[in-house]
């Protein structure tokens, strides 16, 4: 199941950073509380969508093949600080709680959903991944005259 949402959280993370990298004026224009961050800079919002693409595509990664799990976390990473950014600027009065609000959804639950999907889950519990890729393993035999 997680490594369902990581295909579907990292196909909208993906298309959101392409949106930002082809149709940046529209992108800044249609999401709330962009521009009330400041005036209208394409390459920072391009910078950004670079970023969002890459975690998005680390996240999708992971849905195809569970030895991805790496990328998984490193794409989480990145919404993770960028989340924390945002809580700091709240915390800091540059930004009010109605901004926190106002970014939950786009900024928080994506980050807190992504590293759930991506960390490794209790080395008690079996992932199907995990038996699937010791299943692949090639069978090794020891020659005894060796």
């Amino acid at each position: 199941m997680r490594r369902k949402l990581a295909g579907i959280l990292g196909f909208s993370l993906a298309v959101n950073g392409l949106l930002m990298l082809f149709f940046a004026q529209t992108w800044y224009q249609m999401v709330p509380g962009a521009s009330a961050s400041g005036p209208f800079n394409p390459h920072f919002v391009r910078d950004i969508g670079c970023a969002y693409l890459a975690s998005g595509g680390a996240l999708a990664w992971f849905l195809y093949d569970a030895r991805a799990r790496g990328g998984a976390l490193a794409g989480a990473a990145f919404l993770a600080l960028h989340a924390l950014v945002h809580l700091w600027d709240v915390s800091a009065g540059r930004e009010s709680l109605a901004t926190m609000k106002l970014d939950l959804p786009d900024i928080y639950m994506p980050a807190l959903l992504a590293l759930w999907i991506a960390w490794p889950q209790s080395p008690f519990q079996t992932e199907d991944a995990n038996v699937q890729m010791a299943d692949a393993q090639p069978a090794r035999h020891i020659r005894p005259d060796l």
